[in-house]
């Protein structure tokens, strides 16, 4: 094995200390500036982590794990090396794998790239398992919701003194809150993790440093099959109460996106060379982001096409035709 040098070292701990300085920021800011900033933070990650390797993105987790540990606290060191650096660091090294086509019955001059596939789906996955352990740690529950519902119900009360809630109905809100908030924390994460994951790649192979090739992603963002079993096994628990309905919806919310991420991408290639194309994406987003419907449309998409589509570029000592996708 090559050992790393100093100079990847230090541009992988130099990238860990941006992004330690972006979750700082972010840890200043109002809510929505906040989780842009800590989004942010994945991107130096990332990018050292595609462009420099593993040893660069070990230094970078390292280091702002390490100043997060010592400059605020150990619990928010945690959080962020669980939510933002290790979710990071391993899609950087997943995105790098790459292996002989022949091994997958494709050509001898060609080298297969680990699927955008299966990427998406340990990004669910560690997503998933990152709420998961940070719910155990903050205790999060029905105490905790249900008094952020009657804070809610408070202050409704002071704007409107003849306002009288019915109890049957505080009841079900209080339920369906304690759902709600881990799966859509849990789904919006998957969303912006993924949204870094692509501007890296971006930025990588404009810079020239990318192992990877870049890849067509309306056609080859699309959900592993076997995520549909996890998806359904997540529903499912969600009917059982309890702690398993707790990570059930975590499972939805995370595993949802990733459908809903595809089903997008699928849109996008389908109305390729259409002229009513522009105003009809631009209507599926806005519509999905106001209403259920559109949006369970978009997800009943990515679940109908799921498939794996395995890059492929030629090996270094070989004079092979252009890249190209296989598709299974």
């Amino acid at each position: 094995m090559k050992r790393p040098n100093l100079r990847t070292l230090l541009i992988g701990a130099l990238a860990g200390l941006t992004a330690f300085l972006l979750m700082l920021g972010a840890s200043m800011q109002p809510s929505f500036f906040s989780a842009l900033l800590y989004t942010a933070s994945a991107l130096p990650i990332l990018i050292v982590g595609l462009g420099w390797g593993n040893a660069a993105a070990i230094a970078a987790v390292v280091m702002a794990a390490a100043l997060g540990a010592i400059v605020m606290s150990p619990s928010f060191a945690l959080i962020m090396t669980l939510v933002t650096l290790l979710p990071a660091g391993w899609l950087s090294h997943l995105a790098n794998l790459a292996r002989p086509a022949s091994e997958l019955g494709g050509p001898d001059h060609l080298l297969a790239w680990y699927p955008l596939s299966d990427i998406l789906l340990h990004l669910c996955g560690l997503v998933t398992l990152a709420v998961i352990v940070i719910g155990v740690i903050i205790g999060y529950g029905p105490a905790i919701t249900d008094q952020i519902v009657d804070l809610l119900i408070a202050s409704v009360k002071e704007q409107q003194p003849d306002f009288m809630p019915d109890p049957a109905a505080t009841a079900q809100t209080k339920s369906l809150i304690v759902l709600m908030l881990p799966a859509v924390q849990g789904g919006m994460w998957v969303s912006m993790l993924f949204a870094a994951y692509y501007f890296a790649v971006r930025i990588v192979a404009a810079s020239g440093l990318g192992l990877r090739p870049r890849e067509d992603i309306p056609s080859s963002l699309r959900m592993n099959r076997n995520s549909i079993f996890i998806f359904l096994a997540g529903l499912a628990a969600c009917f059982f109460g309890g702690v398993p309905a707790l990570i059930g919806a975590t499972v939805i919310g995370t595993f949802g996106a990733g459908f809903m991420l595809s089903g997008f991408a699928s849109l996008h290639f389908r109305t390729r060379g259409k002229d009513w194309r522009l105003p009809a994406l631009i209507l599926s987003y806005l519509a999905s982001m106001l209403m259920l419907l559109p949006a369970f449309l978009i997800l009943v998409l990515g679940l109908s096409d799921t498939r794996k589509a395995i890059a492929l570029t030629p090996t270094k000592d070989a004079d092979a035709p252009k890249q190209s996708d296989t598709k299974i």
